[in-house]
């Protein structure tokens, strides 16, 4: 992958070695996507499409009857919620990829907190704000935070050596 500031740049193959190189605008590196234009965009579109895969696989245990509310919760939290946010430590996330990751969160703790019933009989979604109540506001957001606390703590103990430490 090339990445440099000029547009006008003609893309081609290069031979390092013996060996021919494709010159490619992203690619996949340890399951995550890096491109060149360095935006995190779409590898949060891949991480919420996994989450997805994840939530329909373990759709029968989230809709089990015998299952409470507080196992489900840590299916979402053990399971689910570590594929999305699988190298969330280096993303730079803007308020729309912020609320992407909310609304994908929000759709499954609906799946597993179900609807309310009013005084009436009637049935009704959850809103937002009872859904965070319930979690104690420990959200996505939250949580991918604290593991950038946690990354960046990390490399601080780190020695001076180390190429990581090198680059910050």
């Amino acid at each position: 992958m090339q990445v440099t500031r000029k547009t006008n740049i003609i893309k081609q193959d290069f031979e390092v070695g013996g060996k021919s190189y494709e010159v490619v605008n992203q690619f996949i590196y340890l399951g995550s996507q890096i491109n060149s234009k360095n935006l995190i965009k779409e590898e949060i579109r891949l991480r919420i499409q996994a989450g997805n895969r994840s939530l329909f696989s373990n759709k029968k245990l989230l809709k089990n009857k015998d299952l409470n509310v507080a196992s489900k919760l840590q299916i979402y939290k053990s399971i689910i919620r570590p594929i999305v946010t699988y190298g969330c430590e280096t993303w730079a996330m803007t308020v729309t990829e912020q609320n992407r990751l909310l609304i994908f969160e929000r759709r499954v703790l609906r799946k597993i907190y179900g609807l309310t019933q009013h005084n009436d009989g009637t049935w009704r979604i959850k809103t937002n704000e009872e859904l965070e109540i319930i979690i104690k506001k420990e959200t996505v957001l939250r949580f991918i935070k604290s593991q950038r606390l946690r990354w960046a703590a990390h490399v601080i103990r780190m020695d001076t050596i180390r190429t990581v430490k090198k680059t910050n």
